[in-house]
């Protein structure tokens, strides 16, 4: 049976020395490495080792008791989220590591929301309990209020051979109605109760944890050896091949190397894989297929479905494509939220650094590296200073160039605030489209969303089906800043196209002109990221902490008392706040904790300060027009936005 399991947690909560343990335990590496000793096993990369944190996804493989396990040691650091989410669909099964000092963290709370959003069932192991300040029952209790409330204990309740206490028996019995009744007619037997906890766990109905110190390697066996008889995969190698990428990495030799979770079927080598949406198939062959155990591998001639494998050959592939009968891409929640630009040496020739960051980008597609052309300048997405750092680094040892980058910057984005209809009209000589857009507002953080309430009559479905796709081919910019449109509602009302003259991208014009011609009637209003924060500081402090949320423009809810200690929770704007941590080090001496995960984007608090620094000038954008083109005497002349209504022929 293939199983592949994650490892996540918070930073330092223990968790590549937990990996270590378990490859060690499972013979699959010769000695414990430690993060401390720079020489971990998983965390293999110099970056890595330098730093004491994981920064890359890595995976090891072990063989017990019949099984084959895939294990992925995560970044726990804020910064690499991203890379920690890809990681995560490719799980079957996840472990959070939760330090029975430190309790739950921020980390652990954007680790806990992500497996639900992909339905990844999880095991707690509270670890540390050798440390002092241990407090196991404290921390469960946290996991019950914070995360989920049927959690059960399994160092001590359940047996090697599946025997459990009456305690956990009768736990689940209440948590699935077909094993109450059982259990009331004919009471406990091992293999039904075993049985139902397996399910239990896979439908995320129920999260069993146990304890001990990966340090110590305490209660390492025995938590193996319960996730071993707690988890079942069933993936079937008689169907079609479909699979997922999670990684793509590049090898010393410059060869793209293409990491895949295989759901169904088997893969050979030499096989041709299709991927790629209806408009732009791609088919490629498999040259040759690895199997990686930290940064070793093996090549094999075949791998089949619960395999975690890498494929050399796929040249167009990107993280989150479907494979094979596989189409659907992933969506993924962990964006940056700030931005930044590359600073070159004069010497150095900017499109080969550019093809470089494009490197970067295929393996770390949250990069977002952008060539802006007009200022002849590399920007990039980052989630923090930390990863600037890394990405520093990592571009000198890779291709001996030294960059810095700029102070980083918030990642604006733009909605409107009233509904309109905007009008598109392309008609210069022998070309041909007319596009009718309701635009409304649309919900917080939803993006953009296409409906249809245009008649075949009006427009042909291929037709129709052309201004939705190029709605979503491209980002589309707001008249404010320039920034990425999001949070509307657009709807095709209807449009015209011409038998002989309709061609091309026609209906891509038309369609982007119809919205920008929209929001130009509109009201605009500029949105930034927003953080959610939870602050625990001294009782006495809670009154700084307060007014430093007002002068930061956040909300918070009333706070909390645990003992002599005061928790705060609420919003507050990326921009005020990403350098809070240092401040509230500095006046609690470093007991006060923060955790700050992405809370999506609100209205901007200074909206007029940071439209006025940005300078956009909507009329000078290239990319960008509002106005129509109609044809007379031959040959198409331009409308401006604000008299093309009365020109529209659907009118």
């Amino acid at each position: 049976m293939n199983k592949t399991v994650g490892i996540l947690a918070h930073v330092d909560a223990g968790k590549t020395t937990f990996s270590e343990q378990l490859l060690y335990y499972t013979k699959s590496i010769k000695q414990r490495g430690r993060v401390d000793h720079q020489d971990a096993f998983l965390d293999s990369h110099q970056i890595e080792r330098q730093r004491g944190i994981t920064v890359f996804s890595d995976q090891g493989m072990f063989s017990y008791r019949g099984s084959r396990y895939f294990l992925i040691d995560t970044p726990g650091h804020a910064d690499f989220s991203p890379e920690m989410e890809r990681g995560i669909q490719a799980m079957d099964y996840a472990v959070i590591i939760v330090s029975a000092v430190e309790g739950i963290e921020g980390q652990t709370e954007i680790v806990w929301e992500l497996l639900r959003k992909h339905r990844v069932p999880c095991f707690f192991f509270i670890n540390k309990i050798d440390r002092v300040g241990a407090d196991v029952q404290r921390v469960v209790r946290d996991i019950q209020s914070n995360f989920a409330v049927d959690v059960c204990d399994i160092s001590e309740a359940l047996e090697e051979d599946g025997e459990m206490s009456e305690v956990l028996a009768e736990f689940l019995a209440e948590r699935d109605e077909a094993l109450l009744e059982r259990y009331m007619d004919a009471g406990y037997d091992k293999e039904s109760w075993l049985a139902a906890m397996q399910r239990l766990i896979r439908d995320n109905a129920v999260y069993p944890y146990a304890c001990g110190s990966a340090l110590q390697g305490a209660g390492i066996e025995s938590f193996l050896q319960k996730l071993d008889l707690l988890t079942v995969t069933d993936y079937s190698s008689g169907e079609p091949f479909a699979g997922r990428v999670y990684r793509i990495r590049h090898d010393e030799q410059g060869t793209r190397i293409t990491f895949i979770k295989a759901l169904s079927g088997t893969l050979q080598v030499r096989e041709t894989v299709n991927y790629g949406d209806e408009e732009n198939p791609v088919s490629e062959k498999i040259t040759q297929i690895r199997v990686y155990n930290g940064r070793e591998f093996h090549a094999v001639e075949r791998v089949e479905a619960g395999e975690l494998f890498a494929v050399t050959g796929l040249s167009m592939a990107a993280v989150g494509d479907g494979l094979g009968t596989l189409r659907e891409k992933s969506v993924y929640d962990m964006v940056p939220t700030l931005k930044s630009k590359v600073i070159l040496e004069p010497a150095v020739n900017k499109k080969e650094v550019l093809q470089y960051f494009k490197i970067l980008n295929a393996e770390d597609p949250s990069l977002n590296v952008l060539w802006e052309e007009s200022l002849q300048e590399i920007h990039i997405h980052v989630m923090g200073r930390i990863q600037l750092e890394v990405l520093e680094q990592l571009v000198k040892e890779r291709f001996n160039i030294n960059v810095s980058f700029d102070k980083p910057e918030i990642l604006y984005k733009e909605t409107i605030e009233t509904e309109t209809v905007g009008y598109g009209h392309f008609e210069p000589l022998k070309h041909y489209a007319e596009v009718h857009l309701r635009i409304q507002p649309g919900e917080r953080n939803s993006g953009i969303r296409f409906e249809n309430a245009c008649h075949a009559d009006d427009l042909s479905v291929g037709n129709q089906n052309l201004v939705r796709h190029h709605l979503y081919e491209r980002d589309h910019h707001g008249l404010l800043t320039g920034s990425p449109l999001t949070d509307v509602i657009v709807t095709l009302l209807t449009g015209r196209a011409h038998n002989k003259h309709t061609s091309g991208g026609d209906f891509r014009e038309a369609t982007c002109r119809a919205l920008r011609q929209g929001l130009e009637k509109a009201r605009n209003v500029l949105l930034e990221p927003y953080y959610q924060f939870k602050i625990k500081v001294e009782l006495e402090q809670l009154g700084r902490v307060i007014s430093d949320i007002q002068q930061a423009h956040g909300n918070y809810d009333a706070p909390d008392t645990e003992g002599d200690k005061a928790i705060l929770t609420g919003t507050v704007p990326v921009a005020t706040f990403m350098d809070y941590g240092s401040e509230l080090a500095s006046f609690t001496q470093g007991k006060g904790t923060l955790s700050l995960a992405f809370a999506g984007y609100n209205r901007s608090h200074n909206e007029e300060e940071v439209i006025a620094k940005i300078g956009y000038n909507k009329d000078a954008d290239p990319e960008y027009t509002s106005s129509s083109i109609f044809c007379a005497k031959g040959q198409g002349y331009t409308v401006p936005w604000d008299e093309a209504e009365s020109k529209m022929h659907c009118l």
